[in-house]
């Protein structure tokens, strides 16, 4: 038996593959296209494992449980996480252990006690850095992780565009752009991937709120859907090249994302030629043949389902012809030529825990912090604080002990530990799991040790007489500013909570060298921004954000952070003035008040007993910054917006035009001191209503010494200035003059030309 399997982890004759080394012919194509070889030798392994497995054998491999099922037999077994499948161990196919992801290795409700990880920056965060590879240092860190602690899956790749900028689940997407999505979630991915273990892609697709999302339509057309949120997971799946894909809670336009055959055959495998699996999320399946049928490959954490239906219920679909052997062999196919791709057989990941440098780890946390803090305003040169300032004064947001994470499945324990957890505002069937936690990086001592010889105190501001009187005596003011988000609840306002706004506007009345740090898990609205000095976005800053945050605001640090979303001016700007479902999703949650609340989260109704609703996208393609340009809005602050300690200019663009278009261009810095910059080129088009609109077409981050230059050279992918063609099913560029700017942020354009555009046609 032991012979047996491994003949199938190394391949058998009879597929024919070599048992000790490979032909020449195999070897020269392995150095010559090392991709097309190991998908090759992936495919023929999964075969030959498949013609050996029973009927019961290839359904056990298509549903798994919620967290490690030897979780219910052993307490102490260590590799308890989101999900569970089991493998054939007599054909040599190990088990996958799970776990929830995207800002770190996630031990939510603490199924592994006293396991830690390394907690990332939110993902916007990441996205703000606008640096490719920061995302995969970062993804590669966490991969590490993840593979060290046996998993080798990991729950990770969310590539949703911001759609509301109320959405709780925000900060763990990266932006509003396609592009920009598509490359960092790409990089992050690539980067989980390279410890020989398999990242997801998720929430695959159009999930754009938490408001209703077991139940939602969301509503748009076939072209507005493949030129916005379907072309970032496209993007991101060609760069990352995730094992898994992970279908969505909501159904789009009409049907249950997981059992969504055109964006599960039609688009992914079809006109994407993709080759992983589709795994549901956590309750997302609704039914047997028809999910199968539709391309679901696997149901996870069947316990959240209404039933396990990839189970018996399948086997009997099997038996009865309902769904084909044939299709049946396909999704367990996927999976294991998957897992043979990424190396899950060859080099399984270790039963025991391996040691983890939590402090290098850090550093990465650290320095993604740094890169993607974004400076919205400083007036005066109130930032980088003076070396000279002897008494500074930090108030709110708990800035004495730690700083602001998101909540949900993506919460991380940190190494650097929790300095403390309050429970989820409103209570609700999650609050057992779902909790407010702070991690311990004290921005007040990382101050104390940067500035020793300043008396440095901290305020809590909920005395708001009290903290204005001791601004006044300050010659620095720094107040923490927060907003809390998490899965499953969106904020009902962009409005900072707890009278917040009403202690800055008293601070910044005492004292106009008050600087706003934001804590926040995306935009939010500031009526106070006119009084004061400096407003630093610091997002959820991840394990060591008190230092990093330190290191900005006295300089040792120059900001470079850009916002990879719009700050609206207002809720009223949203294509959405109301959240919708809200109301629905209220009266539901009163009525589910009344009853006792069951820990257990396995038990939970998904659904809140709330009814079906539609969501409507006016916006179409044009999200986010497209969406005010089109309105004529006028944000607080636009996409791509981002202060520096230096200044930068650019000169000399090149523009060609035809098939490819190439943007080429000078950036100097015409600053005192080292700093990067990210350009950003634009293509205008019209939009939605027929409005010019630009859109991100390529931006690249730049580090100068003072008076350094360099030059920028972008490739258009013709993609984004295409429209896609719903009849002909495919791409089509349109001939003529396109206009071309490269700016400092999507409103603050510094150059201007024209690509001259041939017509062109193709399909996926």
């Amino acid at each position: 038996m032991i012979r047996f399997a491994r003949q199938l982890l190394i391949g058998t004759a009879g597929a024919g593959l070599m048992l000790g080394g490979a032909t020449l012919a195999f070897a020269q194509a392995k150095r010559t296209h090392p991709a097309a070889a190991v998908v090759s030798d992936a495919d023929a392994r999964a075969n030959a494992i498949v013609r050996h497995m029973t009927l019961d054998e290839k359904i056990a491999m298509v549903h798994g449980t919620f967290g490690s099922t030897i979780l219910k037999t052993s307490p102490n077994e260590k590799r308890t996480g989101a999900g569970h499948v089991p493998g054939v161990p007599r054909l040599g196919v190990p088990d996958l252990f799970e776990s929830d992801a995207s800002l770190g290795v996630a031990n939510g409700g603490q199924m592994r006690k006293g396991d830690v990880a390394t907690a990332l920056p939110s993902s916007l965060m990441t996205a703000a850095t606008f640096d490719p590879p920061t995302a995969y240092a970062g993804g590669a860190m966490i991969g590490a992780e993840t593979r060290a602690k046996g998993f080798n899956v990991l729950l990770a790749g969310g590539a949703n565009l911001v759609r509301d900028p109320r959405n709780g689940r925000n900060f763990e997407y990266l932006s509003e752009d396609v592009l920009l999505t598509g490359r960092m979630a790409g990089e992050s991915i690539r980067g989980i991937q390279s410890n020989d273990i398999v990242s997801t892609i998720k929430h695959y697709a159009l999930n754009a709120q938490e408001t209703g999302r077991n139940v939602l339509d969301a509503r748009l057309s076939e072209a507005a859907l493949r030129e916005s949120d379907l072309l970032a997971f496209q993007i991101a799946m060609e760069v990352g090249r995730p094992g898994s894909v992970m279908c969505g809670y909501n159904q789009v336009n009409g049907h249950y994302a997981c059992e969504n055959a055109v964006l599960l055959n039609d688009v992914l495998k079809r006109d994407w030629d993709f080759t992983g699996w589709v795994m549901s999320d956590w309750g997302a399946v609704h039914s047997t043949a028809k999910a199968a049928n539709a391309g679901l490959d696997q149901e996870s954490g069947q316990e959240l389902d209404k039933q396990v239906f990839f189970g018996a219920p399948l086997k009997a679909a099997v038996t009865s012809g309902q769904v084909s052997a044939a299709r049946l062999d396909d999704m367990v196919r996927r999976i294991l030529r998957t897992m043979i791709a990424h190396r899950l057989l060859d080099n399984p990941t270790p039963v025991d825990p391996q040691p983890i440098d939590y402090r290098s780890h850090a550093d990465v946390a650290q320095k993604t912090a740094e890169a993607g803090m974004v400076l919205l305003k400083n007036d005066r040169g109130v930032l980088p604080a003076a070396a000279t300032a002897k008494r500074i004064l930090l108030v709110g947001a708990h800035a004495d002990i730690g700083v602001l994470s998101g909540g949900g499945s993506s919460q991380v324990r940190p190494a650097s530990g929790v300095a403390l957890e309050l429970p989820m505002p409103g209570g609700g069937p999650l609050s057992g799991f779902i909790k407010i936690t702070y991690h311990a990086s004290s921005p007040l001592a990382a101050i104390r040790a940067r500035a020793p010889g300043a008396e440095v105190t901290y305020l809590d501001g909920s005395d708001v007489a009290a903290t204005a009187a001791a601004a006044k005596r300050a010659d620095l003011v720094l107040v923490f500013a927060q907003q809390w988000r998490s899965e499953a609840v969106d904020v009902e306002s962009l409005a900072l909570p707890d009278a917040q706004d009403a202690l800055i506007s008293a601070v910044a009345a005492a004292n106009p060298k008050t600087v706003v740090v934001l804590e926040t898990g995306g935009a939010v609205s500031m009526p106070w921004i006119d009084r004061v000095g400096a407003v630093l976005a610091a997002w959820y800053p991840g394990e060591r954000g008190g230092q990093a945050i330190a290191r900005v605001v006295f300089g040792d640090v120059n900001p470079s952070g850009r916002l990879p979303i719009t700050f609206p001016a207002s809720d009223t700007q949203a294509p959405r003035p109301d959240i919708p479902g809200l109301q629905l999703v209220k009266a539901a949650a009163a009525e589910a008040a009344r009853k006792p609340v069951n820990p257990d989260i396995s038990t939970v109704d998904l659904t809140g007993g709330v009814p079906s609703f539609p969501v409507e996208y006016p916006e179409g393609a044009d999200a986010g910054y497209r969406w005010f340009q089109a309105t004529g809005a006028r944000p607080l602050f636009p996409f791509g917006h981002g202060l520096s300690y230096t200044t930068f200019a650019y000169r000399g663009l090149r523009v060609t035009g035809g098939d490819a278009p190439r943007v080429t261009f000078t950036v100097t810095n015409t600053g005192r001191v080292p700093g990067a910059d990210v350009p950003q080129v634009y293509a205008t088009r019209p939009g939605f209503n027929g409005a010019p609109v630009r859109r991100l077409v390529g931006f690249e981050k730049v580090t100068l010494a003072p008076g350094e230059s360099r030059t920028v050279q972008v490739d258009v992918d013709p993609r984004l200035i295409a429209d896609y063609d719903s009849a002909g099913k495919g791409w089509h560029v349109h001939s003529g003059a396109m206009p071309i700017s490269v700016g400092h942020s999507v409103s603050d354009i510094a150059l201007t030309g024209t690509a001259s555009i041939k017509d062109r046609r193709w399909t996926q």
